[in-house]
């Protein structure tokens, strides 16, 4: 008989004295380590240090940049569209085998403009062009075109060009969105309201700036209960606007596409945003961020297109450019944009909002409010082209509060008439939108009258809509700046001649150089002031003392 033992598996277990030991073995080792390193030194991954301010064409290449960043997160959310529109048909198709290819058709047809608006991107075109381009692309697409004003000034906001351009098209519906509501007076928002529906139907909005972001995941803070939502978040005149959607899109009887057309800094994109509740379109503080048109559907009935923003012309007033025209601070002189601004605003509600004395001009505002601000160069000078920016940015931006007055009279434009004004305002239940208006209004804190700046607008601003206009018009700015360059020339020269007779004669009196000096330079050296100060500087460096004691 065979007997077989099972052998026991040896123990792990170790005498305390073994494994304090190795405990102390790995210590040392860890200590080696940390005091190799120490010797080595830590080398910290070096930060980026962008573009040097010496570099040339600074801001061409960040603008380049940014431009590039834009094209990627636009590519990136039509790739993020074409999914969902596959994965869309792919779930119509299995709960439905039997669907309609004619309920799809809406959809279809506005994801293939946008596929054509990337390959008309990947050309070398003129970018206002495009932009031209893009907005005949959305008025053809769209049965309903929402034109979004600012309330601060309506009629500054509306494009003549454009909005005969909706008429002539004949079965399409324009309503008017007063955005931006809560930084205008609420007697001003209600005399507003009560010009503009005689026209056209007319929403109270107020878009939210900060909707939910879908890919990033916010951290829960504890609120207080009963506690208000901060201001940016709330949205006013949502329901209003779906509803008028809505019930148009049942009187139809179809399916929708409702295009959002404006100038810049209106907020289209925002809207856009507060009525589905996602970020889905880009915002920012710049001017002219939506450079295509992007489709994103609300509902399955209801599909809303986002634009870019109307082209300017430039045979508008200095004021409209500065604050309509998303290139002017940059095409135009900050000090020439801001000074036409302030030359519009009323001057007491002025000196009160920024609490500067009062002023004579604009450069003595700007030198005051840089003051104010502590906005300094070397040597202490205050940075007057800064303040003039600094004014530029909050006019154009959604934070200062000023008001237009409406006009007298209502006098609708030549491509408005009776027939024409009961065909938009058709389909449209007009008394639930009053309804919603008035909840929209008493739900809005507006700021006091007292408090708000007066602005006198410049009237309806032209656009330009057909991309052969863009050369035409092209050439006239030209010569107009040709001319203005040449006036400031003279009157520059006048100026410069009685500084260096003044500077001469109070630098050199004891001195007997100022005839040397004023023989040197002649009246074409003369071209700049600063030039001729340095000349005068170094003449006096140059100078010999010792000839006076001889």
């Amino acid at each position: 008989m065979c007997f077989f033992v099972e052998l026991k598996k040896a123990s792990k277990r170790m005498t305390c004295h073994k494994r304090y030991k190795i405990q102390k073995k790995v210590r040392e080792h860890h200590r080696k380590l940390r005091k190799e390193a120490k010797k080595r030194g830590h080398k910290k991954p070096r930060k980026d240090p962008g573009v040097p301010n010496s570099a040339p064409f600074k801001e061409a290449l960040l603008r380049e940049a940014e431009l590039r960043k834009q094209r990627l997160e636009e590519l990136k959310q039509q790739q993020k569209l074409d999914r969902q529109k596959e994965l869309e048909k792919k779930r119509k198709l299995e709960t439905n085998p039997d669907i309609k290819p004619s309920d799809v058709e809406p959809m279809e047809k506005a994801f293939a403009l946008c596929k054509t608006e990337n390959k008309a991107k990947s050309g070398k075109q003129n970018s206002k062009k495009l932009y031209c381009q893009e907005l005949k692309k959305v008025i053809e697409a769209s049965d309903v075109v929402l034109e979004v004003l600012d309330a601060r000034d309506p009629l500054g906001c509306r494009c003549p060009q454009v909005e005969e351009a909706i008429v002539q098209s004949g079965q399409k519906k324009l309503v008017l969105i007063l955005n931006k509501s809560d930084l205008v007076p609420k007697e001003n928002l209600e005399s507003w309201l009560n010009y503009l529906k005689k026209e056209l139907p007319t929403v109270v909005f107020r878009a939210s700036t900060k909707p939910k972001d879908k890919g990033k995941i916010t951290k829960r803070v504890k609120a207080k209960k009963n506690a208000a939502p901060f201001r940016s978040e709330v949205c006013f005149g949502k329901e209003g606007l779906w509803k008028l959607l809505g019930g148009f899109q049942e009187t139809c009887g179809k399916a929708i596409q409702v295009g959002v057309i404006g100038f810049p800094n209106v907020g289209k994109s925002s809207i856009i945003n507060s009525l589905k509740q996602e970020q889905m379109c880009n915002v920012g503080v710049s001017m002219g961020l939506t450079r295509s048109m992007q489709v994103v559907p609300l509902d399955k009935q209801i599909t809303i297109i986002d634009s870019p923003s109307f082209i300017v012309s430039p045979l508008n007033s200095s004021s409209a450019l500065a604050l309509r025209s998303p290139a002017s601070i940059e095409v135009v002189k900050p000090m020439e944009a801001a000074s036409a601004i302030l030359a519009q605003a009323d001057a007491r509600q002025v000196v009160l909002k920024y609490t500067v004395p009062g002023y004579r001009n604009s450069l003595e505002f700007f030198t005051m409010l840089a003051q104010r601000r502590g906005m300094h160069q070397k040597g202490g000078i205050p940075n007057v082209e800064g303040a003039a920016k600094l004014l530029w940015s909050e006019w154009t931006g959604a934070s200062l509060a000023y008001y237009c007055r409406t006009p007298t009279s209502w006098t609708p434009p030549p491509y408005f008439n009776e027939s024409t004004v009961v065909d938009m305002k058709r389909d449209f239940n007009l008394e639930e939108l009053e309804k919603n208006n008035a909840q929209s209004m008493k739900a809005i804190k507006g700021p006091h009258l007292a408090n708000s700046i007066l602005f006198q607008s410049s009237g309806l601003t032209n656009g330009i809509i057909e991309e052969k206009d863009i050369h035409e018009e092209l050439p006239k700015r030209k010569e107009r700046k040709q001319e203005e360059k040449e006036d400031d020339k003279g009157s520059d020269q006048e100026i410069i001649d009685e500084e260096v007779d003044e500077k001469s004669s109070g630098m050199f009196a004891a001195e007997e150089t100022g005839e040397a000096l004023s023989e040197e330079f002649t009246a074409g050296e003369q071209s700049t002031r600063s030039f001729i100060l340095d000349k005068m500087i170094e003449e006096d460096d140059a100078y010999d003392f010792s000839t006076d004691y001889v």
